[in-house]
């Protein structure tokens, strides 16, 4: 489970748009995100680089 703190989301489209790059990355990855909390939860096995880069690509910071 690979978790990122990203303080820049604040919507639905935020959530649907950080998902949409996880899955990219690992498409059987199970993607949660807490809007309350600002973090997103990604279980796969694929390497946490990957996903931080990802995100960032779609235009957020994850931490």
């Amino acid at each position: 489970m690979h978790t990122f703190k990203v303080s820049d989301i604040s919507c639905n489209h935020c959530v649907q748009t950080i998902t949409q790059a996880a899955q990219a990355v690992d498409p059987q990855a199970k993607v949660t995100v807490d809007l309350a909390e600002k973090a997103v939860h990604i279980d796969s096995s694929a390497d946490i680089t990957r996903f931080r880069d990802a995100i960032s690509e779609a235009g957020y910071t994850p931490e």
